[in-house]
């Protein structure tokens, strides 16, 4: 990782049996979203600690938007996603997240659910 005058550049290296095939045929300028997790030694994803900025952003992804409206019967906005997301956790504001142990242990359930959460015309 570097940084430049625009942000800071990543290069990532792919092992070619890892590169799905719909990637190497897609066509030049295809976009596609990249998720960073740390890793522990076990290969299982790191729990993040900061569950305030990790709701703040799952709120304005508009796959968490729709998962909440299907799940938990928020509007489909970010705005409907926050005020759902608060409702499961028993919580007025998201900045409770940092120091409710109760509203901790249920944003991690609604993550884990959220984590498994298919979509009937997902792809995926």
């Amino acid at each position: 990782m570097k940084q430049d005058r625009t942000g800071y550049v990543l290069t990532l290296s792919l092992h070619p049996d890892e590169i799905p095939d719909e990637l190497l045929r897609d066509f030049v300028g295809a976009r596609y979203a990249c998720v960073l997790v740390r890793i522990n030694d076990d290969e299982s994803a790191m729990q993040y600690g900061n569950r305030v900025s990790k709701a703040g952003m799952l709120c304005r992804e508009p796959y968490f938007q729709r998962f909440m409206a299907a799940a938990h019967g928020a509007d489909g906005s970010e705005d409907g996603a926050a005020n759902a997301l608060c409702k499961q956790c028993g919580i007025v504001s998201r900045t409770e997240l940092n120091g409710n142990e109760s509203a901790k242990n249920l944003f991690d359930l609604l993550e884990k659910e959220y984590g498994s959460w298919r979509f009937p015309d997902d792809p995926f």
